[in-house]
């Protein structure tokens, strides 16, 4: 079943030096940007992470570091990305946990402004999870009955998760056809930053989702105790849960 868009969409995945978000590194992208007639256009990238690649990272994915050594960093890259996403709902497979925020923060850590509030974020594993529990060489052999060949390259996943969303269209007659309801679908939960870290509640308060304030409004714990938005700023946060935090921090000190 061919993608019932009203505006582009761009399946994404990323290859990295590890997974952490705030320490870890891109070191290719890969992107299918799917337009609203059918149209694809398909790019892949490698990045200079200007960091060594650890052997773990490269048993995964096989890129070492003399295979990046000439690339551009994403410093060097940044504009044109954000220029092409852009406008763009965007897909991944585990994208909504992962590749989203690391992309985020790699953006905010070369200096690039981009508004992730935007777009519809439609995560195809949450929708796989959500029906069948197994992970993405398992959809592609369910949903497309092919073996993944080359797995864990970046644009072997892109592709193949672009395939399985449009077999999961076909073999489910309650998956709405539609990017906005399949946006809905593919959460978890209703982040307010992008790790999840607060959460929405039913009244559209931001909650804190972790440690020891977990299901506290963020509000009431930032009146509380004044201290924890300082701990918030310098902790081991992606940026863009410290902006949420700023955010309502700024809204309590404007009210």
């Amino acid at each position: 079943m061919q993608l019932n868009l009203k505006k582009p969409i761009i399946f994404f995945d990323l290859e990295t030096t590890g997974i952490n978000i705030t320490k870890d590194r891109i070191v290719e992208i890969s992107i299918i940007k799917v337009m609203p007639s059918g149209e694809e256009v398909e790019k892949t990238r490698r990045i200079n992470p200007e960091m060594p690649i650890p052997a773990e990272a490269t048993a995964v994915h096989h890129i070492t570091d003399e295979d990046v050594a000439q690339c551009p960093t994403f410093k060097m890259v940044a504009k044109d990305l954000a220029r092409i996403f852009t406008g763009c709902d965007i897909a991944g497979f585990n994208s909504n946990r992962f590749d989203i925020p690391m992309l985020d923060q790699e953006f905010q850590r070369a200096g690039v402004k981009f508004d992730f509030s935007k777009p519809r974020f439609i995560d195809v594993q949450t929708i796989f999870h959500k029906k069948e529990q197994r992970n993405l060489i398992a959809a592609y052999k369910f949903y497309c009955g092919k073996d993944l060949e080359e797995a864990h390259s970046a644009n072997a996943d892109t592709r193949a998760t672009y395939e399985v969303l449009k077999a999961q269209l076909d073999r489910y007659d309650d998956l709405p056809n539609d990017m906005e309801k399949l946006s809905e679908f593919s959460s978890q939960n209703r982040n307010v930053d992008l790790m999840g870290r607060l959460i929405f509640n039913d009244d559209r308060k931001e909650v804190i989702n972790f440690g020891k304030y977990k299901g506290r409004l963020a509000e009431e714990v930032l009146r509380q105790d004044p201290g924890y938005y300082s701990w918030i700023l310098k902790g081991d946060f992606p940026q863009n849960t410290k902006d949420v935090f700023t955010t309502i921090k700024l809204r309590l000190k404007n009210a």
